[in-house]
């Protein structure tokens, strides 16, 4: 349905996504299931001309891949007096991993070691201060691509040398943050409406364990520190909505490393199974939004 229609101011729900799942199939069978009736909107279709007006829908879940796209999307809804879920503010401090770190940081939680280099040069600098090993990141970016580990100066002069040769300058943006002895893995928390429904254990070959790269889920029993981690992280970026991911150091602290603004739950919910069904969550957790 084009946004662009002539349609009046009303109460409709929409999911916006460009890309239907196995987690928005999943969605769309929680709307059906409780008999909400929802449009599916295809980002790839829509246009918005400037200037307030009226939707067919007062409340949008914002399913789009794309993080540009899902930020500008969430901008020009919410001008159009939509309510949008996760919020375009929310969409944009979790879609940038140094905006992250600084909201996490603004809340007091635990996170690693983190700094910005303005310049690859400055990013050696930072390294050696830091001191290795380490990890390079982008800074948007998702499923763990492009995080590169480093364990000494010579590895990172070889990388830096090949970021400064980037045509963009966000790439010559450096995100460095220290590469924290975990025990070979990392937990994903799920957060709706400001609640924990539960948290996996992400368990991989290498650095890096996201399921779209293979990981391997777990159920992670949950601690009073974990649930008060995880819901202040959400609570930190703005997110309604919210995949929190943490790791353990070797001491069982935990740190909070980052949050998701568009979940994805196919693992976090085949690890728990029946105990919760997270797309009748969501659901649910939408009902909610629109009576108020």
């Amino acid at each position: 349905m084009s946004a662009t229609a002539e349609h009046p101011g009303g109460g409709g729900i929409a999911v916006l996504a460009s890309r239907v799942g196995a987690d928005e199939k999943r969605l769309f069978d929680a709307f059906d299931r409780r008999g909400v009736a929802f449009d599916h909107v295809d980002t790839r279709a829509q246009w918005f001309p400037a200037g307030r007006r009226a939707l067919p829908w007062s409340l949008v879940l914002n399913r789009e891949i794309g993080q540009a796209r899902a930020a500008y999307a969430a901008r020009c809804l919410t001008a159009a007096c939509a309510e949008v879920v996760n919020s375009a503010d929310a969409t944009e401090v979790c879609g940038d991993k140094w905006r992250t770190t600084l909201a996490l940081r603004t809340a007091g939680l635990p996170i690693p070691r983190t700094t910005l280099a303005l310049t690859p040069q400055a990013a050696l600098a930072a390294l050696d201060s830091l001191g290795y090993p380490a990890l390079i990141k982008p800074l948007v970016g998702s499923w763990g691509r492009l995080i590169v580990p480093l364990h000494d100066r010579a590895a990172a002069e070889g990388v830096l040398e090949y970021v400064g040769a980037l045509p963009s300058p966000q790439s010559h943006l450096v995100y460095v943050q220290e590469l924290v002895d975990k025990p070979g893995r990392d937990i994903r928390a799920v957060v709706v409406g400001g609640e924990l429904l539960g948290a996996v254990y992400r368990t991989g070959e290498s650095t890096r364990t996201n399921v779209a790269l293979g990981g391997r889920t777990l159920p992670c029993e949950t601690t009073p520190e974990l649930t008060g981690l995880a819901v202040e992280a959400a609570a930190a970026v703005g997110a309604d909505i919210a995949g929190v991911d943490l790791i353990e150091d070797r001491d069982g602290r935990l740190l909070v490393l980052e949050v998701n603004h568009r979940v994805e739950f196919s693992g976090f919910q085949s690890a728990l199974g029946d105990r919760v069904d997270v797309a009748d969550r969501i659901v649910e957790h939408l009902g909610k939004r629109a009576q108020r």
